[in-house]
């Protein structure tokens, strides 16, 4: 949906009410408004499907022990972290970013490590290289993906088919939930680099549903 500048007249009052509405959300004066009239005309706003979504992935993350939600600083990224079967339980931090404007790709995950442990580094490095690898063996096109330091980056597809923002959740939950699964099943295995492929291998097939492959 696209944007235009509009001039309107207002009462002072209406937008002191709007404007302490905006800060209650998070967002800004002109995305209050945008929302409110959006939802008096019964029309879903890019900004509110993005926040369904997330209604979504909050739903299905907080059903999970592992994944912790975070405060995001911004309407379009919600952020979640885990601790890592390391040492001294370092924190992998995931931000799913949605786009305003959803085309072929809805957003992206992103997975880092604040760390400047170089044997860490290492380690999640050969995750994500072993992950990549098994995305483009097991997934029907290839997707754009990039490692380098101890971050990932993944770009999400818009699911064929799911046309629902419950679904797009819960499809992007069970990709992060499945992303943070392998990493820990990697880390249990870090005395043997060939079990460790073959464990993680074990649980990307055992937990790659279609919802999760069509991202």
């Amino acid at each position: 949906m696209s944007k235009s500048v509009y001039s309107v007249v207002l009462m002072d009052d209406v937008v002191q009410a709007i404007d302490r509405l905006a800060y209650e959300a998070g967002t800004n004066r002109s995305n209050m408004i945008n929302r409110i009239l959006a939802e008096y005309a019964q029309l879903a706003t890019p900004e509110q499907r993005i926040q369904d979504i997330f209604s979504s992935i909050m739903d299905a993350v907080s059903g999970q022990n592992a994944l912790q939600l975070m405060l995001s600083a911004s309407d379009a990224m919600l952020s979640m972290r885990s601790a890592i079967h390391y040492k001294y339980n370092p924190s992998m931090r995931y931000v799913v970013e949605l786009y305003p404007h959803m085309g072929e790709e809805m957003g992206e995950v992103r997975a880092g490590l604040r760390t400047q442990n170089p044997s860490l580094l290492l380690y999640i490095g050969r995750f994500y290289k072993l992950w990549m690898q098994l995305e483009q063996a097991y997934l029907p096109q290839p997707r754009r993906s990039k490692a380098e330091g101890g971050r990932f980056t993944r770009r999400l597809k818009m699911p064929q088919g799911v046309t629902s923002a419950d679904e797009a959740g819960r499809a992007i939950a069970g990709y992060v939930g499945l992303f943070d699964d392998c990493m820990q099943t990697f880390f249990d295995h870090l005395d043997d680099p060939a079990a460790a492929s073959r464990a993680v291998e074990g649980c990307y097939r055992a937990g790659l549903d279609a919802d999760t492959a069509a991202l």
